[in-house]
């Protein structure tokens, strides 16, 4: 049996009147008519996912989903029975999550980070909000500055919630998370910025130390070209202010704005900094 959840490359075997069977030389899988593309010859290959269908059949489909099997995404709820709720994946057929993987009762309309696995006891996918049980509880071998995938998960008071390289858990904290567009779902590249002694994983949307420093001095001065060759911020500038304007910390801004004084490229007055013409 094809893996179900998955890709996979399959060569057209035959034709019927309900669609293509496709096959990777041992197993066969039906293509309904609605997936198949509008020119091809049998013994062409095709990419496509394979799933269960309403009948816990596997069968094949072109679209893309949201998410595949050991993976995981932010899906919505489309709606719920006395079983459990079922997602939204992309799919005609929703993905199911029983009430017994839910980290909280989930509600209709309302989107959830959730991990997809195969339950070898019925050979259907699941989908499971408690995404702790899902990454590796091993000690982390990052280095810092080490650069990473990150998947936003959730926001708590300390700040962002992510998941690193899809396997160990990260905290992008309040003061270095500035990407507005940044919701739950989206992933992004980041950095490692520090390992702690309890197995927490400090990340950054920033490279850390000397390298981080280079492209927000740039952003300054392509802020003071667009600003006329000023900007009113400087040392004693609230951070908020900083925040707002530039989308750096108030520490970063003032190591970028060191090395371009340094380089002579700014001058530094009460009332702000000014770019040398």
């Amino acid at each position: 049996m094809l893996t179900i959840g998955t890709f996979h490359t399959l060569r057209i075997d035959r034709t019927t009147l309900v669609g293509l069977f496709l096959t990777d030389g041992k197993n066969d899988v039906l293509l309904p008519n609605k997936y198949v593309p509008k020119t091809y010859e049998i013994g062409d290959e095709i990419t496509v996912f394979v799933y269960l269908d309403h009948e816990e059949r596997p069968v094949a489909t072109t679209l893309q989903p949201y998410i595949t099997i050991n993976d995981f995404a932010f899906l919505r709820v489309n709606y719920i029975n006395q079983f459990g709720a079922f997602l939204d994946w992309g799919l005609e057929k929703d993905i199911f999550a029983p009430f017994l993987e839910q980290a909280r009762k989930m509600e209709v309309g309302k989107r959830y980070m959730v991990h997809l696995y195969l339950d070898e006891k019925t050979n259907r996918l699941v989908a499971s909000s408690k995404i702790n049980q899902f990454l590796n509880q091993e000690p982390p071998t990052y280095e810092v500055g080490e650069e990473v995938t990150l998947l936003y998960s959730h926001q708590s008071e300390l700040g962002i919630n992510v998941i690193i390289n899809k396997k160990h858990k990260g905290l992008i904290y309040a003061d270095g998370f500035y990407e507005d567009k940044f919701r739950p779902g989206d992933q992004t590249t980041g950095y490692i910025k520090a390992l702690r002694p309890d197995g927490k994983i400090d990340v950054s949307l920033q490279k850390q130390g000397f390298e981080s420093i280079e492209p927000n001095a740039e952003k300054i001065l392509n802020e003071l070209k667009i600003n006329r060759g000023f900007l009113r911020l400087n040392d004693n500038s609230h951070p908020e202010d900083i925040k707002t304007v530039l989308k750096m910390s108030k520490k970063t801004f003032k190591k970028a704005v060191g090395m371009l004084y340094k380089q002579k490229q700014i001058e530094i007055k009460e009332d702000g900094i000014y770019l040398v013409k």
